[in-house]
């Protein structure tokens, strides 16, 4: 057996990413306990895995998923009693999430590792309130649709043990997903951080009148970010440095790029933005439903993640 394996798992708060890692779950054949407050939930979580099928079959999973494998229970202790992983997904609340983590710290077994899917929570904020095995909390925030988009950022705290952070990447990996080891705590952890730099400078070329949402979308969708998705920025900096690698294009691309930097906006999110930035893609969907356009980007994400896996070039 692989030593990421695992048979049974926890997923507390069944939302959208809480959804997205029972799929993925269910797919691996492990046994989940799912536990979620809000009424309705046990209805909307087999909604959710009945949607997230057909994406799911493409990506190798059975033909339908085993529901026998599935419990929803109404308490979260007894969710996580017999769990290997507990996956935690509620609100982005410091407060409740603290509470809520303690309380599964308290009845998991000794042994399994619990991940917050935390956005942005350091985990050493969320595992605050344990008094039993803080040294096997830590984040593991996924990417939106989670039972599609690989990365998982496995970020430890101050008290989490380098054994659980090595046993959260085995288990990811496991799962099928790309881990990362992120070294030290920062508010959004990694890939967060990078969308919210690309983020703030179109946002400023919005405020700005230079580009408008559209223009902004077509130029990272058929630029950068078709090179992005295949291979990360360090790596395509390399290779547009010709024979001279990243040094050729750090000697000769480095200084105006670092006179870019300083000309980057500053954008205040205000209310006349917000409503520029909701019109402009309004605008750019036209008649598009969010439901198709959802569904033609999976398929084109899982050919994408189809290609790369068989082209063994890359990193």
């Amino acid at each position: 057996m692989s030593a990421g394996a695992i048979r049974r798992a926890a997923v507390i708060g069944t939302g959208a990413i809480g959804a997205g890692w029972v799929s993925t779950l269910l797919a691996r054949g492990v046994a989940v306990a799912a536990y979620d407050p809000a009424p309705g939930g046990a209805e909307r979580l087999t909604a959710a895995v009945a949607d997230h099928w057909p994406t799911m079959r493409l990506l190798g999973a059975p033909q339908r998923p085993d529901l026998g494998l599935l419990r929803v229970l109404d308490d979260p202790a007894a969710a996580v009693r017999d769990a290997e992983l507990v996956q935690e997904n509620g609100p982005e609340d410091e407060t409740l999430k603290r509470e809520l983590i303690a309380e599964l710290d308290a009845a998991a077994p000794v042994d399994a590792v619990i991940a917050s899917s935390s956005s942005g929570l350091p985990p050493s904020v969320v595992q605050a309130g344990c008094t039993h095995h803080p040294e096997r909390v830590l984040v593991g925030h996924p990417f939106h649709p989670v039972h599609l988009i690989p990365l998982v950022e496995v970020v430890g705290g101050r008290g989490t043990s380098a054994a659980a952070t090595a046993r959260a990447m085995a288990v990811y990996a496991w799962l099928g997903k790309r881990p990362i080891h992120v070294r030290h705590e920062v508010a959004g952890h990694v890939a967060n951080r990078l969308q919210a730099a690309l983020w703030r400078e179109a946002y400023s070329l919005v405020e700005r009148g230079t580009a408008t949402v559209a223009d902004i979308d077509a130029a990272i969708a058929n630029g950068p970010g078709l090179r992005w998705s295949v291979l990360g920025p360090f790596v395509n900096q390399h290779l547009s440095g010709g024979a001279g690698g990243l040094s050729h294009t750090l000697a000769h691309l480095g200084p105006p790029m670092v006179r870019w930097w300083a000309d980057l906006g500053s954008p205040v999110l205000t209310a006349e933005l917000s409503a520029a930035l909701v019109a402009g893609v309004r605008a750019e969907l036209g008649d598009r439903t969010d439901a198709d356009l959802a569904a033609a980007r999976d398929r084109l994400v899982v050919g994408l993640l189809a290609a790369k896996a068989a082209e063994e070039a890359l990193p």
